[in-house]
Formats: C-alpha cells, structure tokens, sequence
C-alpha cells in the first residue's frame, strides 16, 4: 500500500504529464491509467521519485507508448 509521499508523488506527475502534454488532469489520469503508466509509477517509484519530473513524463511517455498509447 502506498505512502503519503507516494500518493504525492503520483499526483505530481499526473500534474506535470498534464501540464507538458497540454491534458486537463482527469484526462491525463484516464491516459496514464489505459496506458499502464499508473502501473509504471507504483512499480518503479523507488527508482523513480529519484529523477526529475521532467524525466518521469518522458518515462511516462515512452512506457503509454509501449502499451498502445498515442500522446508524443
């Protein structure tokens, strides 16, 4: 079960994919989720709450991608 200081983290990357990828949040929720980046993000948290923000969307980007997603 995730932590406080996870949940804040995935609310900050959902924040930031919206914002870079120009989504209202809810939508970039839904994406993230269809396209198995939530998943990405409770599973690699550890690795990745290391990293900037900027690289969690280009992870996050890049794992959709892979899973049948079309947002650059």
């Amino acid at each position: 079960m995730a932590d406080t200081k996870q949940v804040q983290y995935y609310v900050m990357c959902v924040s930031a994919f919206s914002d870079k990828k120009n989504l209202n949040q809810r939508d970039a929720f839904n994406y993230l989720y269809d396209h198995k980046g939530i998943d990405f993000l409770i599973e690699c948290y550890d690795a990745e709450h290391a990293l900037s923000l900027d690289d969690a969307v280009d992870d996050l980007t890049r794992v959709c991608k892979n899973n049948g997603g079309n947002i650059e």
